[in-house]
């Protein structure tokens, strides 16, 4: 009997083992979460941010609540947010979890900020950081990762699928393709085959084009990179293909600057406008595609006569489009806010391939994990090819470098300026 009540005990202890190992793996894949944490703990856990409203986090919280239902979750506003964050995460009040940028790193400004940053990639916090496109991770020297990207972005354009079908046309997948194309569409009638935004040089189209490019040529030359990151005039030559690039749009007819400079935004008016259902493309941002949804029942045009469209690579090169592959929003832990191992159980909850899908679903942007293809609208850059593929970030591009390529881009585009002056002028736009 002793015998036999062993060899239950042992199976037992094995079934037992085997499954905190397969809790384990669950906690750390992110599939199936599992509470590491007593679900009756009562506490309140704050995200502190930049967006007006945050309806995508918020259904998080409805659903790690059905979890841990004594768990308070807020999302907060904080006006003036690069400028009050410092003191907001030293106050009595301080946030658990902060939006963050990886412009903050390095930057003597942010330094408290910074400071305040828990290393998530520390391995007892199970965070399923492999679920993250790596491009889009932020290592340090000593390869700690202090934010995690919740949201990423990238340059396109809006298509409407349906006109390209009415028309016996395709998109567009080479910069031969689509001079074709827009070509053709000229022929039927269409003013401007393209459109976007180009009122100011903040959000431009121009800049759209132009951006890409640089950041490709520059990917490529790492001489060319450091000379452009330093401002030198020298690196002005790195502009000048995605400028020409700029200027045939425009100059070839393919894009009315007279009509897109009577587009207010670069958000809710280019939506309004490309549902208007005439313009075969519209050159944008993935910011700006994230208010489509919302903005479908807004227009009286597309809800009379609903199209299909999609988000996709201009197609800039004879090879094809870029996916130029940055984080947008990206969430940071203050590793000195009160009940931290409930803040760090919710990171884990997040931090999955389902819960990343489902609030970029919901907000409508880029998601940052592996799978492009769960939201239709962005399955074009899932396409895209790793050799296209670009991470400025991990290039190594620096926010002076992209004021004045977009700065350029938009003097440019306007007929301010010619290109060898804006090339002469590299280092000098504000």
């Amino acid at each position: 009997m002793k015998k036999t009540i062993c060899m239950l005990l042992a199976v037992l202890m094995i079934v037992g083992l085997t499954a905190c190992g397969a809790k384990k793996q669950e906690a750390t894949t992110g599939k199936g979460f599992r509470p590491s944490l007593d679900t009756s703990v009562s506490c309140h856990i704050s995200v502190v941010g930049n967006y007006d409203n945050f309806e995508s986090l918020e259904a998080e919280f409805d659903k790690f609540n059905e979890i841990y239902p004594n768990v308070q979750l807020s999302y907060v506003k904080l006006d003036d947010y690069n400028n009050i964050l410092g003191t907001a995460l030293e106050s009595n009040d301080k946030p658990n979890i902060f939006f963050s940028y990886t412009w903050m790193m390095g930057n003597k400004k942010y330094a408290s900020v910074c400071a305040h940053m828990e290393d998530l990639s520390d391995s007892a916090l199970m965070l399923n950081l492999d679920c993250i496109r790596p491009g889009l991770l932020n290592h340090d020297a000593e390869g700690h990762v202090f934010l995690v990207p919740v949201f990423s972005r990238t340059y396109g354009m809006l298509v409407n699928n349906d006109l390209f079908k009415k028309e016996g046309l395709s998109i567009p997948t080479t910069w031969t393709e689509l001079a074709s194309v827009c070509e053709a569409f000229r022929s039927k009638g269409y003013a401007s085959p393209m459109m976007g935004y180009s009122l100011e040089s903040s959000a431009c189209f121009m800049n759209t084009v132009a951006y890409p490019l640089l950041v490709a040529a520059l990917a490529e030359d790492p001489e060319a990179l450091a000379l452009a990151n330093a401002l030198d005039p020298a690196a002005g030559e790195s502009m000048r293909p995605a400028l020409e690039a700029v200027e045939q749009l425009i100059q070839s007819g393919y894009i009315d600057l007279t009509e897109c400079d009577k587009i207010e935004d670069n958000y809710t008016k280019v939506i309004l406008r490309f549902f208007e259902g005439d313009v075969p493309m519209m050159i944008c941002t993935g910011d700006t595609v994230s208010g489509t949804r919302k903005r479908e029942s807004q227009s009286e045009a597309f809800t009379n006569a609903p199209f299909d469209y999609s988000f996709a690579p201009i197609p800039l090169s004879d090879d094809g489009g870029y996916f130029i592959d940055s984080p947008s929003i990206q969430f940071s832990v203050n590793k000195s806010c009160d009940d931290l191992d409930m803040t760090n159980e919710f990171m884990r909850f997040l931090i999955t391939n389902e819960e990343l899908n489902a609030m970029a679903s919901v907000k409508r942007l880029v998601t940052p994990t592996n799978d492009l293809s769960f939201d239709t609208i962005y399955a074009p850059f899932g396409q895209v090819p790793s050799e296209r593929t670009i991470s400025p970030e991990v290039v190594g591009i620096k926010d002076p470098l992209t004021v004045q390529i977009r700065v350029a881009a938009f003097r440019v585009g306007k007929g301010e300026i010619t290109i060898d002056e804006a090339v002469a002028m590299y280092g000098s736009f504000e």
